[in-house]
């Protein structure tokens, strides 16, 4: 298998190519590396690069030099699968390294072409790549770095090239988790003592505790990733035994009402709330649903409807919904809710504020304000989260500034803002705890 690297700055492989496994493979006749420079491509006093047209900065690397780099390798070692690397590319993962390790395998021959200056003329890439990738959200000063980094995720995928290949199916990333933490001598290091399980030589035992810790390490520090990759049940329960407890009141009291005027005031229960929120509720895992209103007739209405499908014959009418209204608690004050909540969890829960306005959070905005990537900052307190949502125009400025921190708006790419309550529950509870697949195992 044949690694053609194309960069302005070739020597800067020379160390690289030379080390550890990435030696080894070549000398095991696995893979064979040549790594060019576009200089050798040019005729004497031919510059590789050229002025970007317009009035943008800096050189671009001349659509023909790289034309004929890449025609000179093909020609020596058949058509390549070639990868170009730019900040606007697709951002590099475990998935990815391991299709480009399949393209290798079944091509024999992967070119690597790296950019200088300010890149590339677009129709080179337009032209010439099967995929650009993107190593971050940042710029580098070319793309030699990123190549190199590619090329020791790549190779760890072919066959023979680590020693131990089920160390690489266990790798970080190949998976919904993030790998598990190892050990070695000496057992105790600064007061740290290597797990008592680790070193049991219970193998079962062994395997369930790798497993377990990792789903906890995911859950708590990369959410975002677990929440990306296909699970089978029993990865899905580990999950979902490391989301801390969540919880969500719906306050009809201290809102906003009044249209223009933006008073504080009071609001009417309704039925669709109930049901579907109780119903979104469910499907995300939240342990209850709190409805706060001190007006006594609304808690008569509230309670009379509880009744109907928790006790009455609304059981055999509708089991779904009366399995989902059978975490709904009917309370006077937001303060009872804290309390319910601090008796069951034994801790006091971080209370998280929604609100479809801008807010200023007090003077606190950087400490206060979170988004809906922020859940490793949250459950690094240990503690049940309680998201509490406002019906009539929101919830009063006093008591947002009363809770821990608020969430920004839900907002879509209009002018237009108005979602019911209960929509903005379900999207809520789907940004923060939600399965988004983005990769199949």
């Amino acid at each position: 298998m044949q690694i053609s690297i194309l960069s302005v700055f070739p020597e800067l492989y020379s160390s690289f190519l030379q080390t550890s496994l990435i030696r080894r493979a070549q000398e095991q006749g696995i893979v064979a590396y040549a790594s060019l420079a576009f200089k050798s491509f040019c005729d004497p006093k031919e510059h590789i690069d050229a002025p970007t047209f317009g009035h943008g900065a800096g050189m671009l690397i001349r659509p023909e030099v790289v034309e004929r780099a890449v025609e000179a390798q093909e020609a020596k070692h058949g058509k390549a699968f070639k990868i170009f690397f730019s900040p606007q590319g697709k951002q590099l993962n475990q998935f990815q390294l391991q299709r480009f390790a399949q393209e290798l395998q079944q091509k024999n021959h992967l070119m690597l072409i790296a950019a200088r200056y300010e890149g590339m003329d677009a129709r080179v890439e337009a032209e010439y790549a099967d995929a650009v990738v993107s190593i971050g959200d940042f710029v580098l000063m070319g793309g030699d770095l990123p190549a190199m980094m590619l090329l020791e995720g790549l190779l760890r995928q072919i066959p023979g090239v680590v020693g131990r290949q089920e160390s690489v199916h266990e790798d970080s990333f190949t998976g919904p988790f993030l790998d598990y933490p190892e050990y070695t001598a000496p057992v105790i290091w600064k007061g740290k003592e290597v797990p008592a399980v680790v070193r049991s030589g219970n193998h079962a035992q062994l395997r369930g505790w790798r497993l377990d810790t990792a789903a906890e390490k995911t859950v708590h520090e990369r959410f975002d990733w677990a929440r990306s990759v296909s699970m089978n049940k029993e990865q899905e329960q580990l999950v979902k035994k490391h989301i801390p407890a969540h919880y969500i009141v719906l306050m009809h009291d201290h809102v906003l009402i009044g249209g223009a005027t933006q008073e504080e005031g009071t609001t009417s229960v309704t039925s669709l709330d109930i049901h579907d929120i109780a119903r979104s509720a469910k499907t995300y895992g939240l342990k209850n649903y709190f409805l706060v209103t001190p007006l006594h007739d609304q808690q008569k209405i509230v309670q009379r409807l509880l009744e109907f499908w928790l006790e009455g014959v609304g059981i055999d009418y509708n089991p779904h919904r009366h399995q989902s209204l059978k975490s709904v608690q009917l309370k006077s004050s937001l303060e009872e809710v804290i309390k319910f909540i601090t008796e069951q969890e034994g801790v006091a829960p971080i209370t998280i504020g929604t609100s479809a306005r801008v807010l200023d959070a007090g003077g606190l905005a950087e400490q206060r304000i979170i988004t809906y990537h922020d859940q490793a900052k949250i459950w690094a307190l240990h503690r049940p989260v309680l998201l509490v949502l406002g019906t009539g125009q929101g919830l009063t400025k006093e008591l947002i500034d009363s809770l821990d921190y608020l969430l920004v708006p839900l907002e879509g790419f209009s002018d237009f803002n108005h979602l019911s309550v209960r929509s903005a529950a379900a999207v809520i509870f789907d940004r923060w705890l939600g399965y988004n697949i983005k990769f199949m195992q």
